[in-house]
């Protein structure tokens, strides 16, 4: 993984090339405190500060300053600095004035590459470093940069090389780091414990079987939290079967896994107060003779009977198993991820992730966090009415509606059936992925929501 911690440094008075930054109400007055000739490369570059991402160099003997127009001068986002920090030669950095706050994370990952199945090694231009006098909020700059990056390269990562077992591994090396206990259920414990996340993965080849993988780490004393993310390592949509199209992309099925266990990292490094609980249940959704059909009823954990409407609505069943297995522990709050619905793609796009909730003060809490952050959720309604819609003739619910309509919404009451009454509970149903690169922000796998439910959890527990 990149070294993030060299990218970021405290600003002690070391040399380091001038970023000035100008925005379309100030830069008018920037340039008349400009030398003339500044002036005359910025026209002959047709430089007028109004283009956010736009960056000019200034000569300074050997050396150079840089000019990059931004939104807003005084509230810089956490993307303003990514096109400087891929583009810019070598060497150390600072603001002319001002402080990077947000920016930083920008900076930091738009030097972020994941290059693992490149046969030739790409050109290094080496590292741009930052300097900052916000020295205190180095270190959590960097666990939220190394955060993302984890989604980012768990999600790129091709679903051959990465199935339940290597999910596994993952949450193992994080355990080992990070002084956090593994518990794993598979095989007759979780055909008998979790009958749905088995069904679910009952196709898979041996190599690749299912399971539920199980974090946790804090004082018993603290309030519990459990963090749920949907490891769809593969998804074909099993017997019901994707076309080529809606597979090409399902590699990135486990994102909701990638979230909750980058969330639990940022968690335990930060030391919240808090007993974490996370849990994955990872699977590959195949096509064998042990797939799973259907029409098929299987009991969950929670003795629910659940009629198999359709075997791509895998994701809520695999979560249904874990949500029930968390409340068990009657954690405080239960927050899950998952790349659920394309219902909810076609609501909010690929940037917005759905954010449903038990409650309105935790989804107002949510929301102010993810403003204050930059990372953006949407509410959507639990609307109970469209409850009908999951109705079995013979059994207690199905997993999937039969209308093409409200689809995200019917996704998140299926789930909310196996959230008991009194527990605060939030969902995301996101993308985990960027259709198309902007600055900082390669196409491929991507953190949406990571920050928001972070910023929630510290404001809750540290008053941070």
């Amino acid at each position: 993984m990149t070294d993030f911690a060299s990218l970021l440094a405290p600003d002690t008075g070391q040399k380091a090339r001038l970023i000035h930054l100008v925005d379309k109400q100030n830069v008018e007055a920037w340039l008349k405190t400009r030398p003339a000739e500044d002036r005359a490369l910025l026209d002959a570059h047709r430089f007028d500060g109004k283009k956010p991402d736009a960056f000019a160099l200034l000569p300074r003997g050997g050396e150079f300053e840089v000019v990059s127009a931004v939104k807003a001068v005084d509230a810089l986002s956490p993307w303003c600095l990514a096109k400087l920090a891929e583009s810019l030669p070598e060497g150390t950095y600072k603001l002319a004035s001002g402080k990077p706050g947000a920016a930083a994370l920008g900076w930091l990952l738009g030097q972020h590459r994941f290059d693992a199945y490149r046969s030739k090694e790409q050109p290094e231009r080496g590292p741009r470093a930052l300097l900052t006098a916000e020295a205190a909020q180095i270190e959590r700059m960097v666990r939220l940069a190394e955060a993302t990056a984890l989604v980012r390269d768990l999600v790129n990562t091709p679903a051959g090389s990465l199935g339940p077992a290597e999910l596994e591994q993952a949450v193992r090396q994080a355990g080992t780091e990070l002084g956090a206990q593994v518990r794993i259920t598979a095989g007759k414990d979780l055909d008998t414990g979790y009958p749905l996340i088995a069904a679910v993965g009952g196709a898979a080849s041996e190599a690749r079987a299912p399971r539920l993988i199980e974090l946790e780490w804090g004082k018993p004393s603290d309030p519990r939290l459990a963090v749920i993310g949907k490891g769809v390592c593969f998804d074909s949509g099993g017997l019901d079967l994707k076309s080529a199209g809606g597979m090409r992309l399902m590699k990135k099925d486990m994102g909701g896994a990638a979230h909750a266990l980058a969330l639990a990292r940022l968690v335990i490094a930060e030391k919240l107060p808090v007993r974490l609980h996370l849990l994955i249940p990872a699977v590959e959704n195949a096509v064998s003779g042990g797939a799973y059909r259907p029409g098929d009823i299987v009991k969950s954990r929670a003795g629910t009977f659940v009629e198999i409407d359709n075997t791509d609505a895998e994701g809520r069943l695999i979560l249904a198993d874990a949500l029930t297995r968390a409340a068990e522990d009657k954690p405080e709050l239960m927050v899950d991820f998952a790349t659920l619905t394309g219902a909810a793609r076609i609501a909010l796009g690929p940037e917005l992730p759905a954010l449903f909730a038990s409650d309105d003060a935790l989804a107002a809490d949510a929301e102010a966090a993810s403003r204050d952050v930059d990372d953006p959720l949407w509410r959507m309604p639990l609307w109970e009415p469209y409850g009908e819609m999951l109705k079995s003739d013979i059994a207690d619910v199905a997993n999937s509606g039969g209308a093409p309509m409200a689809g995200c919404i019917t996704a998140a009451l299926f789930l909310k059936r196996f959230v008991p009454d009194g527990i605060a509970w939030a969902h995301l149903d996101t993308y985990a992925w960027r259709d198309a690169a902007s600055p900082g922000r390669p196409k491929g796998g991507e953190a949406l929501g990571l920050r928001a439910i972070f910023a929630l959890l510290q404001r809750r527990y540290a008053g941070g």
